[in-house]
């Protein structure tokens, strides 16, 4: 199982911007997945998650309404969309799988067995 993120860069406050999660290397509907962040100096942060048979999304509420994921099975990818970033929101974003059906998933990082090796987004002015 293998996951790559993409999209990491540098944001003005107040735009959006988006991040891709390639799968390779298992059947991707069988797996959910989660996005994370890990800000400098802070613990991993769970952004939400997706399920890939129902595409189920759940989010965590500081993120809620502001924050999308959203899956493409055919493309095995998920992508994060992310609004009206600040600059809190600077961190490395990574991206998890669990192999469990794609019928649940959960903002947990300890439900999590694989994982990217994450995407930078900086938020300046």
């Amino acid at each position: 199982v293998q996951l790559e993120e993409s999209g990491g860069g540098l944001v003005q406050p107040g735009e959006s911007h988006a991040l891709s999660c390639a799968g390779d290397g298992f059947i991707f509907h069988d797996y959910s997945i989660a996005w994370f962040r890990q800000a400098p100096g802070k613990e991993t942060e769970g952004l939400g998650c997706i399920t890939s048979r129902t595409q189920t999304t759940y989010y965590a509420p500081a993120v809620q309404g502001r924050f999308t994921i959203s899956i493409d099975n055919a493309k095995a990818t998920v992508y994060l969309q992310m609004n009206v970033l600040q600059p809190e929101d600077t961190a490395d974003y990574f991206c998890a799988a669990v192999g469990n059906n794609g019928n649940w998933c959960s903002y947990g990082a300890d439900d999590y067995d694989y994982w990217g090796l994450g995407t930078r987004v900086t938020v300046s002015s």
